[in-house]
């Protein structure tokens, strides 16, 4: 009864965060869209984990990864909210994550109620790759099962042995940080409880800066 009333728990604040789709779902981007949108980071292969808190009740809400392969940088949002004109997505991958979307991209969720938990590991370009393949084979990802998908992703990657399948945000962060060589930091923000108004404000940048 407990496991049960603590599962509905992070559920229901997934809901309020960002691990779930109403209003939020758009077309698939087409095949010729994702390659334009191919973008390449110069940095090394890696893993980013982006852990959305409650500021009011400490839940973890939502769950998704940014993923820095050789080929090109993705971000796996599983049942993920952000979702604009201007940004490249076809089932909860959102591609061509240049510095200003991947800013954007955190910035949406960290406001009053939310902050957003960012962890880093470099990886092996091969794992980077793999993640990326595991990433576009998901298909669109069902309400609230955006913990579940990110950490079942990362259980089919060589050197993530340790991580377990889990329905919660925080316990899959607390997971990572128990890897060796993870970056660890916080993004704070104190923007109006609306994550509609970042994202108007990316789609008026994006009209002005299209090729940004």
């Amino acid at each position: 009864m407990i496991l049960r009333a603590t599962v509905f728990a992070v559920l229901a604040a997934a809901s309020l965060a960002g691990c779930t789709v109403p209003g939020a779902s758009r077309p698939n981007a087409s095949p010729e869209q994702i390659a334009a949108a191919r973008y390449q980071h110069d940095g090394p292969p890696a893993i980013t984990l982006y852990t959305m808190i409650s500021n009011n009740t400490e839940e973890g809400a939502h769950s998704s990864m940014m993923i820095n392969a050789p080929s090109q940088r993705i971000i796996f949002d599983p049942a993920g909210s952000v979702r604009a004109e201007g940004l490249v997505e076809a089932d909860d991958v959102l591609y061509g994550i240049t510095p200003r979307i991947a800013d954007f991209y955190a910035r949406a969720h960290a406001r009053e109620t939310y902050r957003v938990r960012i962890q880093r590991i470099e990886v092996p370009a091969e794992v980077a790759e793999r993640a990326v393949a595991l990433a576009q084979a998901s298909g669109p990802v069902g309400q609230a099962r955006c913990t579940q998908a990110t950490s079942g992703l990362l259980t089919q990657l060589p050197g993530f042995e340790s991580i377990s399948r889990t329905w919660f945000p925080k316990n899959l962060a607390q997971q990572l940080a128990e890897m060796p060589g993870v970056s660890d930091r916080v993004l704070r923000e104190e923007d109006a409880d609306d994550k509609g108004l970042a994202i108007a404000a990316f789609e008026n940048g994006a009209e002005a800066q299209p090729n940004q």
